[in-house]
């Protein structure tokens, strides 16, 4: 299962990590890996690479993390909560492979 922990302030979404493999398929055919694995990149290539916001963002075997920096443009924010609601209705359509979590601090 892939758990994804979003963290809120002020209930908008400044950084998320994504942990765990969905084991909904074998390696490199899991359909629901592969649709989480690309909106994140997707998110994280756009916030830092397009917008060129100076976020924190790691990834390693099963690990993906992406934090924003105290003055994120509201553009860069958006594409977060974009993200969060992609990851809800993935988890809506694969509950058995998608915990998500939002915490607010």
């Amino acid at each position: 299962m892939t758990k994804i922990r979003f963290t809120l302030k002020s209930g908008q979404p400044v950084s998320f990590l994504m942990e765990g493999h969905a084991g909904a398929g074998l390696s490199g055919n899991d359909i629901v890996c592969a649709a989480l694995s690309s909106a994140a990149y997707m998110a994280a290539n756009t916030i830092t690479d397009v917008m060129g916001v100076r976020a924190d963002a790691a990834v390693s075997d099963a690990r993906f993390s992406l934090s924003l920096p105290d003055d994120t443009p509201r553009e860069a924010i958006q594409v977060m909560e974009g993200l969060r609601l992609h990851f809800v209705q993935l988890e809506d359509q694969y509950p058995a492979s998608i915990q998500l979590e939002n915490t607010e601090v």
